[in-house]
């Protein structure tokens, strides 16, 4: 039986952003349905119990939580590594320090582009100053700054200043997260997903910049996978290594199973952690290569993708045990292909970006 290294607690999907690229399920979960402290306290145990030495505590926001300190205590008592994945809306000097104190180890600060106009248009919130001087409280807490940014096709363009604004504000490390399609992505995906020519030169800024910076900051390039004649890995194996809570205690196998709906995920609320990792029938489903069909089955890339992602085969295909369908090989490729398609060819007509909780209106650019 794998054993699972990180938990990613997802103890609200509350947000003062509205992104247009948000992984959180359609339906989002309500504060009335959050698990309480002692509860997550609870899975914080198990979790250790289970073999997990890395958690990290996201959202939604996760500093609307009063009891964030409480977490990170019990879990630096168990000698666990703490991550804040933070949009820093709310993050305050006493805040940080606190959450210090408790034992918080790292922060992953996010951004929307390289200026307040980048954040209003893909989140509905003009609020890029809150997200500078939180870089700066983090650092004066003495946390590493770790920054993340969502690249598509409204941001892809300004990647050196983006890159540069990071290294401004004092990051260690940058993630250029290239938008995976689930979620409010999904339904946005034809007004995200960038051509061919603006990737490529994308890339080129970042092999340059990366050269650049050499230590001064670590840049990480995440795949656009519709790109690639493969499917990225699923979470290293489905319920090999990680798992994820969500706010009211259903546990998945990664951040966005909640997306496949034909299948039952147990909660913590009516079983422990062991159990579900270990005996539930979601975790089992996809577990190892035994359920593999073809081409998957015969391939010989199928313990290195592992028949690439159940949520994106879910997603496009309706049935999350097919091949991934940017698989080459997947009789469901055509799927891809189309995309690709719409996504190099002149975009001039105006259309809609769907926002998360709440639709606005704006011209695609």
């Amino acid at each position: 039986m794998p054993q699972p290294y990180g938990l990613l607690a997802e103890v609200t999907h509350r947000c003062p952003l509205h992104c247009v690229y948000c992984s959180n399920p359609l339906a989002l979960l309500d504060r009335q349905d959050e698990l309480g402290t002692e509860d997550w306290l609870r899975v914080i145990r198990e979790a250790a119990g289970l073999g997990v030495v890395q958690v990290h505590l996201s959202g939604g926001e996760p500093l609307v939580r009063g009891d964030l300190e409480t977490l990170v205590a019990e879990c630096r008592r168990l000698g666990l590594y703490t991550n804040l994945i933070t949009s820093g809306l709310g993050l305050t000097k006493s805040r940080a320090e606190a959450l210090v104190a408790a034992g918080l180890n790292s922060a992953q600060l996010s951004i929307q582009g390289d200026a307040a106009e980048s954040t209003d248009l893909v989140a509905a919130s003009k609020r890029f100053d809150k997200k500078e001087a939180a870089a700066r409280i983090i650092r004066d807490a003495g946390l590493p700054l770790n920054m993340n940014v969502v690249l598509h096709r409204l941001n892809l363009d300004r990647l050196d200043a983006i890159i540069d604004v990071c290294v401004a504000w004092g990051a260690e490390r940058l993630e250029l997260a290239n938008s995976q399609y689930y979620g409010w992505a999904l339904r946005n995906r034809d007004l995200l997903m960038p051509g061919k020519a603006q990737l490529d030169d994308a890339v080129a800024v970042y092999e340059r910049r990366k050269q650049e910076l050499g230590e001064r900051m670590e840049l990480l390039w995440i795949l656009p996978d519709y790109y690639e004649p493969y499917p990225k890995p699923c979470m290293g194996g489905w319920a090999q290594n990680a798992l994820t809570v969500a706010p009211d205690g259903t546990v998945y196998p990664c951040p966005v199973a909640a997306e496949i709906t034909t299948m039952a995920f147990s909660s913590v609320r009516d079983h422990d952690l062991a159990w579900i990792w270990t005996k539930s029938e979601a975790f089992q489903a996809f577990r190892g290569t035994d359920w593999m069909p073809d081409p998957c089955q015969s391939c010989p890339r199928k313990e290195i993708d592992f028949g690439g992602c159940r949520c994106q085969a879910f997603a496009l295909t309706g049935d999350a045990a097919r091949t991934d369908p940017v698989c080459m090989h997947s009789p469901d490729h055509h799927l891809v292909q189309d995309a690709l398609v719409r996504a190099n060819q002149d975009k001039a007509e105006a259309a809609e970006l769907v926002y998360r909780r709440h639709t606005v209106t704006t011209r695609g650019h």
